[in-house]
């Protein structure tokens, strides 16, 4: 029972930056006396777990050159192998390889039972991958506010703007949200005293504070909607007005977007309001969709299709080359 204990100590170490005294005793239903003995019993394995002082004491477990591997229990290993497979093709700058790196460490050290299961997944799985799209997160940039989100701790950076103007902001992080090619950091910006959302391509030189804060209430049932509230209001040029051929359902899991923004008509019929960085990137989701639909607003948006249609129309027409590419053979043929 003493080993099984340790390892659910453990767990709990590895899931948080900081628990207090009282909270492990709660979790492991022991005494203090209990805990401090398992936890000099995790040091004595190489460990290396710090205890703070106060009223009610606390213990972390730090990072540490030759910090022994991490303890996973068989769902968590599956998890982070496919989440890894996933990485390989994201939105995050310069990830792709080391996410291979690290996905082939980690599957030859899988048990055989996990290694069948996340083989089967990876096989039965295909990967519609999406169009390049702009600038993408810097995953160190990532880590730093997760953390910061983490243990609710101030951060400093620099932030470019609307026309490139670039501030400095002294936020209280809350939390990240990762929207298909962008990724937003929700944040209380102590500043302005209100919040805001930041796009994390956008965030340069994030630096923690080492000021701990209370967490503040989200304005909002979660970041999610936070986000989605915040892009629709702050983004209306872009908003666009379908009708599409499909059911509620149906377009909602191929369109992925939310309950909000999808309104019935009838079984077969649906009206989709949306909003994206772009009408180019509206264009290109609608083209994605397989479904007939209508564009009722914006007439820009009908007129972004329209020449699209043409030139893919031009494309499909044998030996017709339109562009640079036709000017630069024509050149070669006189």
């Amino acid at each position: 029972m003493s080993s099984e204990r340790l390892l659910r100590l453990l767990s709990l170490l590895q899931t948080r930056r900081e628990w207090s005294g009282p909270e492990l005793c709660e979790r492991l239903a022991v005494s203090p006396r209990t805990v401090r003995r398992d936890i000099e019993r995790l040091r004595g394995l190489g460990y290396p777990v710090h205890a703070t002082l106060g009223a009610a004491g606390g213990y972390v477990l730090e990072a540490g050159a030759a910090m022994p591997p991490l303890l996973l229990d068989d769902e968590e290993a599956v998890a982070i192998a496919v989440g890894l497979r996933a990485a390989t093709g994201g939105a995050v700058e310069g990830i792709a390889e080391a996410s291979v790196r690290a996905l082939a460490k980690l599957e030859q050290v899988l048990p055989a039972r996990l290694r069948r299961r996340v083989t089967a997944l990876h096989a039965a799985t295909t990967t519609l991958g999406s169009p390049p799209a702009g600038p993408v997160a810097a995953p160190e940039t990532l880590t730093v506010l997760a953390a910061a989100c983490r243990d609710h701790e101030r951060v400093r950076f620099a932030y470019r703007g609307a026309g490139d103007r670039e501030t400095r902001r002294l936020v209280e992080p809350h939390g990240l949200v990762s929207a298909g090619r962008r990724w937003y950091l929700v944040a209380f910006d102590t500043v302005r005293d209100d919040w805001r959302v930041f796009r994390v391509d956008r965030v340069s030189s994030p630096l923690p504070t080492g000021v701990r804060v209370a967490p503040r209430e989200l304005p909002a049932a979660g970041t999610a909607e936070f986000v989605t509230r915040f892009l629709a209001g702050s983004q209306p040029a872009t908003r666009a007005v379908l009708l599409v051929r499909a059911s509620a359902r149906e377009l909602a899991d191929r369109f992925r977007v939310t309950e909000t923004e999808i309104e019935p008509v009838d079984d077969r019929t649906c009206v989709l309001r949306t909003s994206a960085d772009s009408l180019e990137w509206t264009a290109l989701r609608i083209a994605y969709l397989d479904l007939d639909f209508e564009i009722r607003e914006p007439a820009e948006l009908r007129d972004r299709v329209a020449a699209m249609a043409e030139r893919l129309a031009r494309a499909a027409r044998p030996g017709h080359v339109t562009g640079p590419a036709a000017s630069r053979r024509d050149d070669r043929c006189t």
